[in-house]
């Protein structure tokens, strides 16, 4: 009588079951083009979700200027490194908060991503800063007053109250440069924002 195990070890396997992704590379139309045509036919076939994706959903971003120094890009003048952040697009201007950080389209140049904090929301009566004409202003319906954190900026202070149709996206995340990985956390702004209800 054979041992144990001797008859484990000729025991016939069963092949795991065959996919669809192994029945069409066998296909012998999809083999013609080897392994380069299998690969970029893989890649093509992702291309159209991960555009989607990038347009409704997420996407990363590089910033570019001082105008939310030093929350943002704080080695600016030491090194050419430049903060990366994770955006956030799906209903991005929906749920809007004092503090959180927003890309929108610039009200002067609608091809141009701006980033800024969110600092009134409508109803919400903001003293301003130089060059805005008047010293306070009530945030109209719809609207959102936004503002840099830092000097070099041109903010609501300057185009005035911006449509929540312009937002793209909240900033959620810094994911480069790797010491300063982590969550947004706006809240911690929100305490010293300057505002008041009428």
């Amino acid at each position: 009588m054979r041992p144990t195990w001797a008859r484990l070890i000729n025991k016939p396997s069963f092949p795991p079951p065959k996919t669809k992704w192994f029945h069409l590379r066998s296909n012998p139309r999809v083999r013609q083009f080897g392994d380069f045509g299998w690969y970029l036919f893989v890649i093509a076939s992702w291309l159209p979700v991960v555009v989607m994706a990038n347009d409704h959903f997420f996407e990363l971003t590089r910033i570019n200027g001082p105008s939310m120094y030093p929350f943002l890009n704080p080695d600016k003048d030491r090194s050419l490194t430049r903060d990366w952040v994770w955006t956030w697009k799906y209903n991005a201007q929906t749920k809007l908060a004092r503090g959180m950080v927003v890309i929108f389209w610039s009200p002067f140049n609608p091809e141009t991503r701006v980033i800024k904090r969110v600092v009134g929301l409508e109803g919400d009566i903001i003293r301003t800063k130089p060059p805005y004409p008047v010293a306070t202003v009530q945030v109209p319906p719809g609207h959102v007053w936004v503002e840099g954190d830092g000097d070099v900026t041109q903010d609501s202070n300057t185009y005035g109250p911006i449509a929540t149709g312009l937002i793209i996206g909240k900033v959620t995340h810094i994911v480069w440069p790797l010491h300063r990985v982590g969550r947004v956390k706006w809240e911690e702004y929100a305490g010293k924002i300057r505002h008041s209800r009428p």
